[in-house]
């Protein structure tokens, strides 16, 4: 979770970016230049709401404020999803293997029975 000093500092940075004082962000907000400057200062809580207001005056997306972007938060999805379907795969392998295994054991025991009674017929004859 994004510590609210880093979000505050975003904030600022943003504002100041775009040249707007503490008087413009509480014209544009409906709050006084005090209540604007107790925000930055976090002696006010920032509210949700607040913020994508904030977001919407500086023309910046919300996640702007936080270290994480959608893109991060969508490819750390895929990327669990990536890791679930190998995990799968690495189980199906497994039991197929297994199988496998079970099957070449139970031809090799036909073959050897097969070379016996072969033998026994050759020594038959002798």
């Amino acid at each position: 979770m994004e510590d609210i000093g880093k979000v505050l500092d975003k904030l600022k940075m943003a504002r100041k970016e775009k040249g707007y004082s503490h008087e413009n962000m509480a014209i544009e907000l409906g709050i006084s230049q005090a209540a604007y400057t107790n925000i930055e200062k976090n002696e006010s809580k920032l509210t949700v709401e607040r913020l994508i207001k904030i977001s919407e005056i500086l023309e910046k997306p919300t996640y702007y404020f936080f270290e994480t972007s959608p893109h991060n938060i969508y490819n750390q999805h895929n990327t669990d999803n990536a890791i679930g379907h190998i995990d799968n795969l690495y189980q199906d392998n497994k039991e197929t293997q297994a199988r496998l295994v079970q099957s070449y054991e139970a031809a090799i025991q036909n073959l050897k029975e097969e070379v016996a009674f072969l033998r026994s017929l050759l020594d038959a004859k002798k």
